[in-house]
């Protein structure tokens, strides 16, 4: 326990052997380095997360996000131990605040990152489902897109085939009616294109003629179209049509799990909107008492060092600090003295040399 509390005196920033004189100033120092450490605790927690982000994919990503996290929390914890200790507890409120004013507006921008980087894991969950819809949309929105492009560039050449296709589905119609109409000719089912007469007759080898000419006619229309669709494949894979898919399984998933700090940041956002367009107050307000309780938590260290009463500890420093100015005081009167003293010593003995050298002469 006295490891610990040690610990935390040094996190406050305390003269060890002071504080160790006064028993009842004990638990309040350790609440400040307590208040202290988890402060850069959790800065090193964001700092690192969003770095993770930043680095998601490469195989470093760890590496850079943990070494980064300890930096981040390293420079936080030392400002705020910094600052906390330079509060001086024995000058006035107002000079105080005035003490604290800057590290409190910092603490309001650095718990609104650290606060970010933690709302993005909170949230995880329903971004990874949000970016899902929105790089399925996106991807339709490409494949519109550049389906929409090929239709105007190849307007003529797609209407060629558009035609080419309606004459063989009307032709396919026209020679199952012919041939329907050839087995009625030859049974000798009476109507009014047939004779009426059984046997392969004249009109029947007339009709089956016809037949004949259309079925070629048909098949040299099917090759044209084959052609031409094979024409306009080959321009769907050159302007990479073909290419174009939809995301599903494991793709799309991969892709959510790579996604980097500003998608998230913006599903983020997005998630407090309605899909017509309206503000989402429950998610709205969440996330937002979210970031204040981290400015507030950020902002910590330094209002339970302004609330802290003024106690022995702070007047037995105010106490050393005054000896060690009386001190320094006093030493720089002796250094004067003692510098004044040389000095008047080497004129009287400049002043004894240039005689001596003036009777020579």
């Amino acid at each position: 326990m006295e490891r610990i509390n040690r610990f935390f005196w040094f996190c406050s920033a305390v003269h060890r052997q002071t504080i160790e004189k006064y028993p009842t100033e004990h638990s309040k120092y350790v609440g400040i380095g307590a208040t202290i450490f988890f402060t850069g605790f959790f800065a090193a927690l964001s700092g690192g997360y969003a770095l993770y982000f930043v680095f998601s994919g490469n195989p470093w990503a760890v590496v850079y996000s943990v070494f980064f996290g300890l930096i981040w929390g390293l420079a936080i914890f030392n400002m705020d131990r910094y600052i906390v200790s330079s509060i001086n507890k024995n000058a006035g409120s107002f000079k105080q605040l005035l003490q604290a004013t800057p590290r409190i507006l910092l603490a309001i921008l650095i718990g609104l990152v650290i606060s970010r980087s933690l709302e993005l894991k909170i949230f995880d969950k329903e971004i990874r489902e949000k970016l899902r819809v929105t790089y399925l949309n996106d991807q339709r929105a490409k494949i519109d897109t550049l389906n929409q492009a090929f239709q105007n560039k190849y307007a003529i050449e797609l209407g060629k085939l558009g035609e080419l296709k309606n004459q063989r589905d009307s032709l396919d119609v026209a020679i199952k009616e012919d041939r329907q109409k050839l087995n009625f000719e030859i049974f000798g089912n009476k109507t009014t294109e047939t004779s009426g007469i059984v046997g392969y007759g004249p009109y029947a080898a007339r009709k089956e003629t016809e037949l004949r000419k259309k079925e070629d006619y048909l098949d040299t229309l099917r090759s044209y179209i084959q052609k031409q669709e094979q024409y306009i494949n080959g321009r769907k894979q050159f302007d990479g049509l073909l290419s174009e898919k939809l995301l599903a399984g494991p793709w799309l998933d991969s892709l959510v799990n790579v996604a980097g700090f500003a998608d998230r940041n913006r599903m983020l956002g997005e998630l407090q909107l309605k899909n017509n367009g309206m503000t989402d107050d429950s998610t709205y307000w969440a996330i937002r008492f979210l970031g204040l309780l981290f400015v507030f938590f950020e902002c910590l260290p330094v209002l339970v060092k302004l609330m802290s009463g003024r106690g022995p500890y702070d007047l037995a420093v105010q106490d050393m600090e005054a000896i060690y100015k009386l001190q320094s005081s006093e030493e720089r009167s002796v250094e004067q003295e003692v510098i004044a003293g040389v000095h008047a010593y080497r004129v009287d003995t400049a002043i004894h040399t240039r005689k001596r050298q003036v009777d020579k002469e």
